[in-house]
C-alpha cells in the first residue's frame, strides 16, 4: 500500500512539475521539507496525533508552509493529510526525487571499501562510474567495512558490483568444495575437499 501511495503521488508531483516548469525548484522544496519532517519529531508526533483532528492538521500544515514553499506543494501536502496517508509523506518526497534524477539522468551510487579512499582514488571511481553507465552526473556515498578485506562494492539502484576480497574468497571456497580426488589408487573413494579420508 505504501508503495502505491508514494508512485501515485509522486508522479503526480513529478508531471506537475514538469508541466509548470518548476522542476528544480519543487526537487530543492521537497529536499528541504524532507530534511524538516526528518529533524522534526515534534511534528511527526503531533501530525499522528489521535486526539488532534484532520482539520488542525491541515491549518497546522498550511500554517507552517505556505508563503515559503510553491503553493501546488502545499496542496499535494494537504491532500496527503486528507486522505490520512501523512506516514507516507517521506516515502513521497523520496519517490519524486528519485523520478527527478532518473529524468535528469543523475545516479546515486553507495561504494563501500575495506579502508577510506582517498580524494583521487573517489575521483577515479566516480570518473569510471560515468563512462559505464548512462548516468551524466553521481551523488557518491562512501562507507568504509573492514571485512571486505580488500576491493570494494559499488550500489546502483538493485545493480550491485562487487570486486571484494571477502566475495572472491567466498567464491574461491564453494568451488573448491565441489572439487573431488580419488581417494584410493583404485579410484573407487571420491573425497570432496574439506572431508577427511576413511
Amino acid at each position: 500500500m505504501a508503495k502505491l501511495v508514494s508512485k501515485t503521488y509522486g508522479d503526480a508531483l513529478f508531471e506537475l512539475a514538469l508541466e509548470t516548469d518548476k522542476l528544480d525548484v519543487m526537487l530543492e522544496e521537497v529536499k528541504s521539507i524532507s530534511a524538516a519532517l526528518k529533524d522534526n519529531v515534534e511534528m511527526t508526533r503531533l501530525m499522528n496525533h489521535p486526539k488532534i483532528v484532520k482539520e488542525e492538521k491541515i491549518a497546522f500544515i498550511e500554517e507552517v508552509f505556505k508563503g515559503r514553499v510553491d503553493d501546488e506543494l502545499v496542496g499535494l501536502m494537504r491532500m496527503i493529510v486528507e486522505k490520512d496517508h501523512y506516514n507516507e509523506l517521506e516515502d513521497v518526497f523520496a519517490y519524486f526525487i528519485d523520478q527527478v534524477k532518473e529524468y535528469k539522468n543523475i545516479g546515486t551510487a553507495y561504494v563501500t571499501s575495506a579502508v577510506e579512499l582517498s580524494e583521487a582514488q573517489k575521483a577515479a571511481v566516480e570518473k569510471r562510474l560515468l563512462e559505464t553507465t548512462k548516468y551524466v552526473q553521481f551523488e557518491m556515498h562512501y562507507d568504509t567495512d573492514a571485512a571486505l578485506i580488500g576491493g570494494m562494492v559499488i550500489r546502483i539502484k538493485d545493480r550491485v558490483a562487487d570486486s571484494s576480497i571477502r566475495t572472491k574468497l567466498y567464491h574461491l571456497t564453494r568451488d573448491l568444495t565441489k572439487i573431488t580426488i580419488p581417494g584410493n589408487i583404485g579410484g573407487e573413494t571420491n573425497i570432496k575437499v574439506g572431508e577427511s579420508a576413511p
